[in-house]
């Protein structure tokens, strides 16, 4: 059977309860490259089924006060934030004998709240995530994302990364997921799409300055990480990283080579060849695999054409004008 609201086909969305429907048909709507259904929610963009996923997020999560949310817009570096925020908190002399990363995916010891647990159900059992502190994820955008944590003290660290490198790993992944090969013409949808600022969990320049500001407000709870800073000094960042997260590196530690350790298990080259990497499947299905490409800074310069790259850093400038925020 399909469900349809006045001038609104919810298509395959069978299980989009009444009420959120009736919202959704209230929203501002479009539909993105790949022919799916968006609608627009403070400010962002979500395909249906994650819109509903987000509104149970924000009407049951109940935060504890030692909550760690690790944040990103897609493509941005997420599974190597997950990476080394799990690293940073089970650090222990013996390495890798053990440890999380090597009987889990990122993603699996890091759970998406509205694209996997939320998903699932609209009053998820949290008492079943064994980590202490619990890890969560998500892609919303900090006024969403904070609206049911009040004044928890919980932290929250968001990663951004070059948008053109964004695009063309969206591109990438999104050709991956259909299992195509990565078509010219698809990248030059994904540009459009972000041109229009309408894809999911776009505009990527309001999500980014979300947390921009609200790391300069409130630094203590909202850390603001780059990815090319990552991948430029590492050492310098993971220190940062674990200095924000509480757990300090001891000069012990760092004598004995413990940041340079956690750098290199959390690379990428390490993360993919690890078996459960190299095998597993994901929450939503999907390879494990997948999520582990290139990792390159500038990759964009192999792929997009001048015109392109011009275009796309005179729509950052000018959304970005004035924040103190350079990409």
């Amino acid at each position: 059977m399909n469900h349809t609201e006045p001038q609104r086909n919810f298509g395959d969305e069978e299980d989009i309860r009444t009420e959120v429907r009736s919202l959704i048909s209230s929203l501002p709507s479009d539909t993105n490259i790949q022919g799916k259904k968006l609608c627009n929610y403070q400010g962002c963009w979500y395909y249906y089924k994650n819109l509903q996923a987000v509104l149970d997020y924000q009407k049951h999560f109940k935060p504890l006060d030692s909550d760690i949310i690790v944040t990103s817009y897609p493509k941005s570096g997420t599974t190597w934030l997950k990476a080394l925020t799990v690293a940073l908190l089970h650090r222990s002399e013996d390495g890798l004998q053990s440890h999380p990363l090597t009987s889990d995916s990122p993603h699996g010891l890091v759970p998406f709240l509205e694209m996997d647990l939320y998903h699932k159900s609209s009053t998820p059992d949290l008492t079943k995530l064994s980590s202490s502190p619990r890890l969560f994820s998500t892609h919303m955008p900090l006024h969403t994302l904070r609206e049911p944590l009040k004044d928890s003290p919980c932290k929250i660290v968001y990663v951004c990364r070059n948008v053109k490198d964004v695009l063309v790993s969206l591109w990438h992944f999104r050709s991956k997921i259909g299992k195509k090969e990565a078509e010219r013409s698809g990248l030059e949808s994904i540009i459009e799409s972000f041109c229009k600022g309408v894809d999911n969990y776009g505009p990527i320049w309001d999500h980014v300055l979300s947390y921009w500001k609200g790391s300069l407000e409130d630094p203590k709870h909202v850390l603001f990480m780059r990815y090319e800073d990552l991948k430029e000094e590492p050492y310098a960042q993971v220190m940062r990283l674990a200095e924000f997260l509480d757990c300090p590196f001891t000069e012990q530690e760092i004598r004995t080579g413990s940041v340079e350790k956690i750098s290199d298990l959390c690379s990428l080259s390490s993360l993919s060849n690890l078996d459960i990497n190299k095998t597993g499947i994901s929450w939503n299905n999907v390879d494990h695999s997948i999520f582990f490409r290139k990792g390159e800074v500038d990759d964009w310069k192999n792929h997009l054409t001048t015109e392109m790259a011009n275009k796309i850093d005179m729509i950052m400038d000018e959304k970005f004008q004035g924040s103190g925020l350079k990409m």
